[in-house]
């Protein structure tokens, strides 16, 4: 009988233990995952959005981001929508995807064209909404904005770079990630180049994002051109679309 009761309350012990494990987590994402294939082999792409994707190397991109299904994204400022269309299709019909695009200024003859790339997908909806004061109606996983973190720093521009942080990091669960994309600026310059010729310094980079409360997390060199001098305009037709980028993974704790 006494090795009996040993028996049920060691069993009992092991039972608490396991309910308190944790799951291990996720395996990483990576290139060739189903969902990042697809997303790529999506008819709705544009042939002139596939020719690029050899400079912007998608996939790598979104497996770095971390995007699975099922997943929240919020984009900013997604220019003509070459990651909307991507993001759209790798979070699948569970997941949901945010585009913040301010709203037109008054003297404005044109909406902007992610607009009509967004209507094409029924898990994506456009925010009308200034980047300072963004609002998203769901926490996300990830939030994401490539080759314009140094337009918030143009002065005609109008925006304020940390409430776009501080605001990123508030529309973040716990342990979702923040991810900047942009052309690279020589080191040390800080903002220097951010007009002039449309780079930023990523030393720069990180230390804003991290002053509104995010950890830094990674970075990844897939982007990175070590041809790229950093002396020339990112318009340069010697150099566009091969600029030296840097991308740089924050995490809300």
């Amino acid at each position: 009988m006494r090795a009996m009761i040993f028996a049920m309350i060691a069993a009992a012990g092991l039972a608490a233990c396991a309910s308190t494990t944790q799951a291990p987590p996720p395996a990483a994402v990576t290139a060739d995952a189903p969902h990042i294939v697809a997303a790529l082999a999506d008819e709705r792409r544009p042939q002139a959005d596939r020719d690029r994707d050899a400079n912007r190397r998608p996939a790598d991109m979104l497996a770095f981001a971390g995007v699975r299904p099922g997943m929240r994204v919020g984009e900013l400022i997604a220019g003509g929508g070459y990651f909307t269309r991507i993001f759209a299709v790798a979070v699948g019909e569970e997941g949901r995807l945010f585009v913040v695009q301010r709203p037109s200024q008054p003297n404005a003859t044109q909406e902007p064209p992610v607009l009509a790339v967004a209507a094409q997908y029924a898990n994506t909806t456009v925010l009308r909404q200034f980047y300072g004061e963004m609002t998203f109606p769901e926490p996300l996983d990830v939030v994401w904005t490539s080759q314009n973190y140094h337009d918030a720093h143009i002065t005609r521009f109008g925006l304020d770079p940390a409430a776009i942080n501080r605001r990123a990091f508030a529309a973040l669960r716990p342990g979702g990630v923040y991810i900047v994309l942009d052309h690279a600026a020589q080191d040390g310059s800080g903002l220097r180049d951010v007009d002039s010729l449309h780079r930023i310094d990523a030393a720069s980079v990180r230390a804003e994002v991290e002053a509104a409360g995010f950890v830094f997390d990674g970075e990844s060199n897939a982007l990175r051109n070590p041809a790229d001098a950093r002396t020339l305009s990112v318009f340069d037709e010697s150099l566009r679309g091969h600029t030296d980028q840097f991308v740089l993974r924050f995490r809300r704790p």
